[in-house]
């Protein structure tokens, strides 16, 4: 799965993390590159997959279409068939490709070489 965001990564693996572990998630492995590149593969019960779509929404991440889709499919069907489904584990591989405001003002003003 993929995504942007425009806040420095310490802070989106910080508060993504928390958001996760406080909506039933749990984290396996997290990391930042130096060009500011997020990979994170958590994990969470099907039945929670609202809430965590909610949690990465309302933490500043933007989508890509294509994970927006998937997240709708396994919600919709999850709901469909809580009962058998519900307690299924998900795997989320998600790579966050950030976009600090700071860097983009300077390459906007012509200032960054």
């Amino acid at each position: 799965m993929k995504a942007t965001s425009a806040d420095e990564p310490s802070r989106i693996i910080q508060v993504l993390t928390g958001a996760l572990l406080a909506n039933g998630g749990w984290i396996l492995s997290r990391g930042a590159s130096d060009l500011g590149v997020i990979n994170m593969l958590f994990e969470f019960e099907r039945r929670q997959c609202v809430d965590i779509y909610t949690v990465l929404i309302a933490t500043g991440l933007e989508l890509s279409q294509q994970a927006h889709m998937r997240f709708t499919e396994l919600c919709q069907c999850t709901r469909s068939h809580i009962e058998e489904c519900g307690s299924e584990i998900v795997s989320v591989d998600i790579e966050i490709h950030t976009f600090p405001l700071e860097s983009a003002d300077l390459i906007n003003s012509g200032q960054a070489a």
